[in-house]
């Protein structure tokens, strides 16, 4: 049964990748299914409603249950009416692209925004994406809260990524990666350029309560002509008193209540939440 499961959540986020609908013998190749139990599976997800063919080329893809499922239960759970306010400020005192990442187990993924600037270059990725922590100044800003052996695991198990996907100052090691999350945890918050993507800045601060692990991670984005090193600086205070503000007003909300409860990074940054506040130091 744990073998069933596993290839229908797999065709589930592979479709999820592609949109316009793949043929079956693509899916089964890339998944190294059985065209025959992949074809089943499809079938079976297109009698519960998580599945169409396309009207032309019968090509498998999502329907919208999943999203309508996904969007119920953040509505439910008041973490985007309680954050909304806090990111839409934020947004219109910095004229950036503010969103809001939950942590969610050992990923990062998007589930609020406002965007500050009315006109130029904008900066406005897919929500509900799962970010990339080796690359993204979100991952930085929570690694850097994380015990380093711990960090170093998270982003083991997902990976650096391939050079070519990501900006030209995104790291190619581990080593390089903890020299990183070492600035960013002497000035409290994360700040790159040219790492997610060339030609855009980042920074990120995470949300967290004294004594708890980070809920959540709050970040600015957008075209590094514009959101430069210095304007970044100038920000700074004003992003760590918004995380604040979120990790406050996050009691509210069940989802974030259930995040603060993990194993990891529960005690101020840099420290994981023993009494020997050596133990979690990074080394």
């Amino acid at each position: 049964m744990s073998g069933a499961i596993e290839k229908t959540l797999a065709l589930l986020e592979y479709l999820a990748a592609h949109p316009d609908g793949v043929a079956l013998a693509t899916v089964a190749d890339d998944l190294n299914q059985l065209r025959s139990g992949c074809h089943r599976t499809l079938h079976e997800l297109m009698k519960y409603g998580y599945v169409r063919q396309t009207p032309v080329r019968g090509e498998y893809a999502l329907t919208t249950k999943l999203a309508s499922m996904g969007l119920s239960f953040l509505g439910r759970s008041g973490v985007v009416d309680i954050a909304q306010p806090v990111i839409d400020r934020f947004a219109l005192a910095t004229g950036e692209l503010v969103r809001l990442a939950i942590v969610d187990g050992k990923r990062l993924t998007l589930v609020a925004k406002a965007q500050g600037a009315k006109s130029g270059l904008l900066y406005d990725p897919d929500m509900g994406i799962d970010l990339r922590l080796s690359c993204s100044a979100a991952g930085h800003a929570w690694l850097m809260t994380l015990p380093e052996d711990q960090a170093i695991a998270y982003v083991t198990e997902q990976g650096l990524g391939k050079p070519r996907d990501f900006g030209p100052n995104a790291p190619t090691s581990i080593r390089a990666l903890l020299a990183s999350l070492d600035g960013h945890r002497r000035r409290g918050y994360s700040m790159l350029q040219d790492v997610y993507a060339a030609g855009m800045s980042a920074m990120a601060a995470p949300v967290r309560r004294p004594g708890h692990a980070s809920t959540g991670i709050l970040i600015v984005a957008g075209p590094s002509q514009r959101l430069t090193l210095k304007a970044m600086e100038k920000f700074g205070p004003a992003l760590l008193r918004a995380a604040s503000e979120l990790a406050q007003a996050g009691e509210a909300s069940p989802l974030l209540r259930s995040a603060r409860v993990g194993t990891w990074g529960n005690g101020p940054v840099g420290d994981s939440g023993s009494d020997d506040k050596d133990a979690g130091r990074t080394r």
